[in-house]
């Protein structure tokens, strides 16, 4: 019982909120939300990009079993602790791996062509990518943005390019700010972790974090000023929700450099009641925008 349970946080639970973020913008902002098939197929996209994304973490896991025992907390994850053997982890990914990659073959085959790229991509992430300044971030990044187009392709929907680039914005936005606050809570140690932190200080990641934050501002901005399914009355409503975002990305920002906040943005959001509050906020504009307006 201890193994399978060891599996399962292995997985990564927590972090399964980022296929809800990222992979139903597309049905929402597209007004089909209440159209039960096509919400089914959204569904089930995302328990496959959940799968798929839970094999990722178990193979990141194996790699940096040894580094990971040196971290003060990633030392009590199941595979660095000794809890899940790396016999068992191999199993458990291949599952998963060729368990997804079936069931999206059956379901949507251009899914699976996307899962496969999602794989290939967080597999040489893992191997090689997350050591190359710059691009460890990016790549991150751009395995949100996969998500939302498979969010789009899976009910045949076309995706606004501001939608892509806002949530790739978002997605670097906190990458780079989870970044930052691990080499400021690690010091020197961070580099034993993580290598690529011999190569990053923190007033690049402070001067990367605010081009960013910048950038993920007007990407919104824009996509709210294009998005016709937000114009109601020769209004754009979505405009509305400009000042929540704001304060969003505003209350992360203090959480990192005024309270010291060192978790996953994931863990952030599930115990932070000010950053729930503002995402159920906008979820409720955006509903009252887009199916009661």
């Amino acid at each position: 019982m201890s193994v399978a349970l060891g599996v399962v946080k292995t997985m990564r639970p927590g972090q399964w909120t980022k296929n809800l973020l990222f992979v139903f913008p597309a049905i929402v902002f597209s007004g089909n939300l209440f159209q039960v098939d096509l919400l089914g197929r959204v569904v089930v996209c995302s328990i496959l990009l959940t799968l798929m994304s839970s094999c990722v973490y178990i193979i990141n896991d194996l790699v940096d079993a040894d580094r990971d025992r040196k971290h003060p907390t990633k030392r009590a994850r199941p595979i660095a602790s000794g809890v899940v053997s790396s016999a068992v982890a191999k199993v458990a990914a291949t599952v998963l791996l060729l368990g997804a990659l079936a069931a999206a073959y059956v379901f949507d085959r251009p899914l699976m062509l996307l899962l496969l790229v999602y794989f290939l991509l967080q597999f040489a992430y893992t191997l090689y990518l997350k050591n190359v300044i710059f691009l460890d971030l990016l790549v991150v990044a751009v395995g949100f943005v996969l998500r939302v187009m498979a969010g789009g392709m899976v009910i045949n929907v076309g995706v606004s390019p501001w939608l892509y680039t806002s949530a790739g914005m978002l997605a670097l936005f906190l990458v780079i700010g989870k970044r930052r606050q691990e080499l400021a809570l690690l010091g020197e140690k961070a580099r034993e972790t993580r290598p690529i932190f011999s190569q990053y200080n923190l007033p690049l990641l402070d001067d990367i974090l605010r081009i960013v934050t910048s950038a993920t501002l007007i990407t919104y901005v824009l996509y709210t000023v294009e998005a016709g399914t937000m114009v109601r009355a020769g209004e754009n409503l979505g405009l509305l929700t400009i000042p929540i975002v704001l304060y969003g990305l505003f209350r992360y920002l203090y959480l990192i450099h005024v309270e010291g906040e060192g978790r996953a943005p994931d863990e952030v959001l599930l115990t932070d009641r000010p950053i729930q509050a503002t995402i159920l906020v906008a979820a409720l504009i955006y509903f009252a925008i887009l199916y009661l307006a």
